[in-house]
This record gives C-alpha cells, structure tokens and sequence, in this order.
C-alpha cells in the first residue's frame, strides 16, 4: 500500500462525488460547493474510510433540492458517507467554536461546484484559526491530554491505536494544525516521513482486517509484516513503534514552545528574543529550554550531557533536541570508571520524577542515550510477552524509576535503587531468564558508573532477585517457614530487604494497575515484614504467628459457622467446621456457585476444629448466604461440577510437584488458563485421595493462572513422591476432563 494508491482511491471518490453533484443540478449553481474536510480533504483515504463531506452555501442560497438528492447517488454505491449541509458563516462560526471542527476545516479541499465558496471557507478558516490561535491553543492542548490519557502512546501501548495513541496519526494532524498558527514550527520533512509510513501501515491493517480499524491487535502483527515486506513480527513493531517514537517527540517539543508562547511575559520585559540565564556549569536556560551556556565546551566537560539532563528534569523543562544533539557528537567520553559527579548526576536524572521522562526521550531520539547506557538498545522499544503490562519495556523500565523516585525515603541507599530500577529489565529480549541474564549486565554497568563493589553486588542481586518478594508472596504460604527462610536465603541483609520491597513496589506500579492491587501489596508487605523479623531474630528463635481464636458457639455436626469481612477489593471468608477431608473442596465449590474468585486459602486445625480463611475477589459476601450455599453442597443438593469453568481454548494445564518448597507439606504448581473453579477442581480430586489441603494461592501472569497448593497426609504431613506423583495426575486429570466438558 503507497501514497499512489491512497491518491487512485482519492481520486475515485472524487469522482463519486463529482457525479452525484452533476446528478443532483449542482452544475452551475452559484454559491454553492462541495468540499472534503478531514482525512478525505488531506487525500488520505484508507481502504476502508468514509467520505467526510460538506455541502457549503452562501446564506442567499436556495440548496433544498440539491440537498435532497445529492447523497443518494453515494448511497446507491455503498459509500459510508459522513455529511452535512451548512451555510458559509455557520461553518466558520462552528469552526471558531470547536477546535474539532476547526482541525478538519484546515484540510478543506473543494470537490464541485463555485469553486469562489471553497477558497471563501479555506481562507476564513485559517485566517480565524491565525487570529484565534492563542484562545484556541490551550483547549486543544487539554483534548490531546485527554487523549493521551485515555489511549495511552503508540509507541508504548500494548494494543496500538494507529489514529488516537499519542505520536499516530491524530497528533501529526494537531501538529500541522499548529504550524498553521504561524506561531511554532516543525520539521515538517521529519513529520511527513513519519505520517505517510504511518499512512502505509493503516492501508496495510484495513486491507488484511477487512474493515475499518485502526488498532493493531497481537494476531495482526504478522499480517502486518508481510504487506509492509518485513522480516517478522518483531521488526513490524519496531517499525511503528520507531514512527511512533518519533511524532511523540516532535509533539512534546511542539507544545513545549507552544506553552511558552503562551505563558505571560514577565512584567518588564522589552525583548522578546530568548535571553540566556545560566543554572549550571556550562548549563542554561533560554526560552524555557535547557541549552549549552557561552562558551561551554562538550568535548573538554565528560559529564557535561548528565548535567543538562538532569537540570531539565528536576526543573521539568525541555532539554534542546539540537543541544542533546551537539552533547551526542562532540561529547568527550565518559571515562571508565565515571567519576562521582558523573554518577550523582545519574541518580539525580533518575530521581526526577515526571521529568525524566521527556528528557530521557530527548536523549533517547538523539542518539545521546548512546553515550550514557549503550546497553540501553537491548530493550529499546522491546515488547512485553506478558499481557499484563501496559509498556514495551523500555518504557516499562523508565515508569519503574519515576515509581521509585516517590519512595526514596523508605530505603538508605536511593542511590541503589533507583540504579537497579533502570537495569531491573536490561535482560529481557532473549531465551534466558531475565532477572538470570540480566545480573551480570548490571554488574558490568554498576561497575563502569563506579560504584564500590559491595554496590555493585547489591545491584546485580537486586535485579536477579526483583521478582522474588512478589512471586513469593501471592504464590506460597505466608506461615509456612520455608517461604520465609527461602526468602532470608536469597536476601543478604536488611538494607537488601528494604532496597527489594521498595523495588518490587515500583516495578509493579509501572506494570500496571492489576499488578498492584491492594491485596498483593498485603502479601508482599507481610511477607518482607516477617524475612525482616526472621534477619533480626536469632537462630532458633523464628517461630509461627498465634492463630487467631474460634468463635465462641461452635458448629454441630456438618454445620460450619461463616464469618466474612469486606476489603478494598474483594472480601475474606473465614469458615470454622468440624475437620474431615473434603472440607476445602466443599467450601472452594461454595465460593464457585457464587462466583468468587479465590486468590488465596490457609486452612489449620484447633482441637479438631477446623478453620479456613479465603481471600475472594470482586464485591462483599453475605455470610448467611455462604451458609446456606455451604450446607446445599456438603448435603449434595447443589453441585459446584455443573457450574465451573476452566479454560479450554489454548495449552492444557499442567501440574509440577514443587520438592524442598515446605518441610511439612507437598507442594503442587497448577498453571492453567483460567482461574474461574480451578481451586474447587483441585481441592475435590485431592479429596478424593483423602489427602488434606493446607493452604492454596492463586496469582496471575498475563493470560496464565498459578495456583499453589499445599498438600498433607491428613495428621502426618508430607506425601512420599509416589503419592505427590498420583495427586499431580489427579488434579490435571480433572482439569483437562473440566475442559474438556467446557468446549
């Protein structure tokens, strides 16, 4: 797909539209034109667009007749047509009131009749776009904020939208509506390189989707690939994710001169040209800008690139693209080992909060971030395997480091971390592990920044460990001894710990929302609250938290008593019964019938009683209600099978025996697709077995759900490996048979 191509369907609209207008009588009516706004008036049709065309008239005009013929022609070819009829000072007045309007009026381009009304419309439009430029500007600042709010940037965005994501094609129309203020300019052949390629890629996505769409979803990436004439799938993403990349900087710079335009002169001011107030050593400000003070020379000051950088982002400016630019080329190199200020500058770029992104994108486009990070190009604009998060990883890493600059007071060493936020990723992109990959990258870049060699241990560990607290915590049991020794293992110290909790924390935020809910921050909490106490305890001294007490009217027989408290984000369901095997599928099939998920369980015994306490996602559960559900199951009257769901459109699941993860229990991995009834399948075939559940913990991982559970003999612990061996069968046997019954 090419601009020749978008010029031939053009062109046959045009002529469609010339012809249902000569049908019409338009054909020498004075005062009255057809014109093509919007991305039909730029000659931008893709294969699936509409026709975005307005019949213009002078008020005198009579165009009633026209005006009921005119679109039938267009109907009758199975045009999606988008139309409107308006007298010449309604539509200039409707432009002057809605910026909206105003943006596809800017691209007008006259199809048929008094070409006069055509050049009339395009010169009043742009002449009060001009003139209203400085009341306009602000409100089309705040709906390109709204927008990028709302669709996220294409360059980073899981799910791409061509035309609405910041940098698509969207904001390369804002720009050039902004160039037509005659206020800022762009570099208009750097723009029109990225919209026409963005163009070629739409064609490509409608053509093979057979609609109108501009989202590029994961199954499209291929297609996408061949009609662009690529290698694969990841060099398709590159390349709109590059584009993207690049209108988003031309963007920010644009609004970033435009706010400047648009802030008060201070009072006093006579000059209007750009005065230079130095901040730094070879460091200044001009036109709210970070640019090179007289005389600073690059090529005799090492660390004289971090320093801009970091004065832009903590004052929250832009820093020049042509001073980053000049700082990439002639920069004297960083020696190795960096001296100490060029590290402190670092950490101070880092900790800047929202500023850094700009900056570090300025760096990033200009080649400069080269001369900082090379190992930087092992992530850029990489994307995530996983799902759940909403950035390509680079972009990832740089949200993780503005998360951790808002918690720098809870750790000693900031430094540290927020070093280990930058590098947490750097080994993503190949077959390995990348917390196992990425350790010795960050020991190499932790040793050339110069940090002493117990920092730069702290770092390598922080990165091969960032996982560890949040993998630990929503996948085994909290009381379990072995989850927290496992953790005291693996974690040297305190100021470790502290560095990791905070880590986890921020890495999670900049995932995304789900992968920070209320309830993981409570197990990750409780988890780096107990390594803390087992690093400060003596040996020997570790011991188990008290259980809490039993209700004080006990349940009869097969009765249970339900107590339930409402959270943030779901609710705990705490269930006291007499103890027999089959209890925790019983009360696992109850929360089923009800439609609660089950993130986690934990199960104990007291004197014959049991209790279990559920952690259920979604609303408040009313506990009556749970009992007399409970009660329908332990009497067979309601059957939890009819109602479960597992997924079944995609991998079976699979079930691994996890050795040497408790000393009293048997530990069993579920993965599967859905969590939705997993708990009560599993819970039931091990009942089945007359084997006890201790405890279960459900997390997700993108589209993958892993459930833990940990199994006993019922009063002697462990399973020997035969047994461990049949319950693995048992529990995947059931969930391929629930799958199975599913499709």
């Amino acid at each position: 797909m090419t601009a020749t191509e978008r010029a031939a369907r053009t062109e046959e609209a045009d002529r469609l539209c010339r012809s249902a207008f000569s049908s019409a009588g338009g054909d020498g009516m004075p005062g009255v034109a057809l014109v093509a706004v919007g991305g039909y008036g730029r000659g931008e049709l893709a294969p699936h667009s509409d026709l975005d065309v307005v019949l213009v008239h002078d008020a005198a005009a009579d165009v009633g007749k026209l005006a009921q013929q005119l679109w039938y022609p267009l109907w009758d070819a199975r045009v999606d047509l988008d139309h409107s009829v308006r007298a010449l000072p309604e539509v200039t007045e409707a432009a002057a009131a809605d910026v909206r309007v105003a943006l596809g009026l800017l691209d007008a381009r006259h199809l048929a009749g008094d070409t006069s009304v055509s050049l009339r419309l395009r010169t009043d439009v742009r002449a009060r776009w001009r003139r209203d430029a400085r009341a306009n500007l602000p409100r089309l600042r705040d709906l390109v904020r709204e927008r990028a709010a709302r669709v996220g940037e294409l360059a980073h965005a899981a799910l791409p939208d061509l035309k609405e994501s910041t940098g698509g094609l969207r904001d390369a129309t804002v720009l050039n509506a902004l160039v037509a203020t005659w206020l800022v300019d762009v570099p208009q052949a750097d723009l029109e390189r990225c919209r026409l390629q963005l163009l070629d890629i739409r064609d490509v996505l409608q053509a093979h989707a057979g609609r109108a769409t501009d989202r590029v979803t994961p199954e499209l990436w291929g297609a996408l690939a061949e009609g662009l004439g690529l290698a694969d799938e990841h060099e398709a993403q590159q390349r709109l994710r590059e584009l993207g990349r690049r209108t988003t900087h031309l963007s920010r710079v644009t609004w970033s001169r435009v706010e400047q335009l648009l802030a008060p002169r201070p009072r006093g001011a006579t000059s209007r040209r750009p005065q230079l107030e130095r901040v730094a050593d070879g460091v200044a400000l001009s036109g709210g800008e970070v640019v090179l003070d007289r005389g600073a020379d690059p090529a005799q000051d090492a660390v004289l690139l971090l320093r801009a950088a970091a004065v832009a982002a903590e004052r929250r400016l832009m820093l020049a693209p042509p001073t980053a630019a000049r700082l990439a080329r002639s920069s004297a190199p960083l020696p190795d080992p960096w001296p100490a200020e060029a590290r402190d500058l670092l950490v101070r770029l880092l900790a800047s909060g929202r500023g850094l992104l700009p900056v570090w994108e300025t760096l990033d486009e200009t080649g400069a971030l080269d001369a900082v990070l090379p190992e930087w190009q092992r992530i850029r604009l990489l994307p995530h395997a996983s799902a759940v998060h909403r950035f390509t990883v680079d972009r990832h890493v740089v949200e993780s480091c503005v998360e951790a600059s808002r918690l720098i007071r809870r750790v000693a060493r900031p430094d540290l971390l927020l070093v280990a936020a930058l590098l947490h990723d750097v080994g993503k992109g190949g077959r390995q592990d990348h917390s196992v990959a990425g350790e010795p990258v960050a020991a190499a870049v932790a040793t050339r920044m110069g940090f002493a060699p117990a920092d730069v241990a702290t770092v390598a560990g922080l990165v091969r460990r960032h996982l560890l607290l949040a993998e630990t915590a929503t996948t085994r049991d909290l009381d379990d001894p072995v989850t927290v020794e496992t953790v005291v293992r693996l974690v040297p110290d305190l100021e470790t710990l502290d560095l990791l909790e905070v880590l986890t924390e921020a890495d999670a935020r900049a995932t995304s929302p789900q992968a920070w809910t209320s309830w993981r921050e409570t197990l990750v909490r409780r988890l780096a609250a107990r390594a803390r106490a087992a690093l400060l305890a003596a040996p020997g001294e570790r011991g188990h938290e008290q259980e809490p007490a039993l209700p004080a009217v006990l349940p009869e027989g097969d009765g249970a008593c339900v107590e339930t408290e409402p959270r943030e984000d779901g609710c705990r369901v705490r269930v006291t019964a007499a103890d027999r095997v089959g209890l925790m599928a019983d009360v696992a099939g109850t929360l089923a019938l009800l439609r609660a998920g089950v993130r986690a369980a934990r199960a104990w015994t007291v004197d014959g009683v049991a209790v279990s306490d559920w952690e259920t996602d979604g609303g408040h559960l009313d506990p009556a209600v749970v009992a007399e559900r409970l009660g329908a199951v332990v009497r067979g009257s309601a059957d939890p099978a009819r109602r479960v769901r597992v997924g079944s459109g995609g991998l079976p699941p699979t079930v691994l025996v996890r050795h040497g993860a408790s000393d009293d229990a048997t530990v069993l991995e579920v993965r599967t697709e859905d969590t939705h009834g997993v708990v009560f399948l599993a819970c039931r075939a091990l009942a089945a077995m007359d084997l006890s559940v201790r405890s279960a913990h459900v997390t997700t991982i993108g589209p993958q759900a892993v459930d833990v559970f940990y199994v006993q003999e019922p009063g002697a612990g462990g399973l020997t490996d035969e047994r461990a061996a049949s319950a693995a069968h048992a529990v995947r046997q059931a969930l391929e048979r629930a799958s199975t019954l599913d499709a």
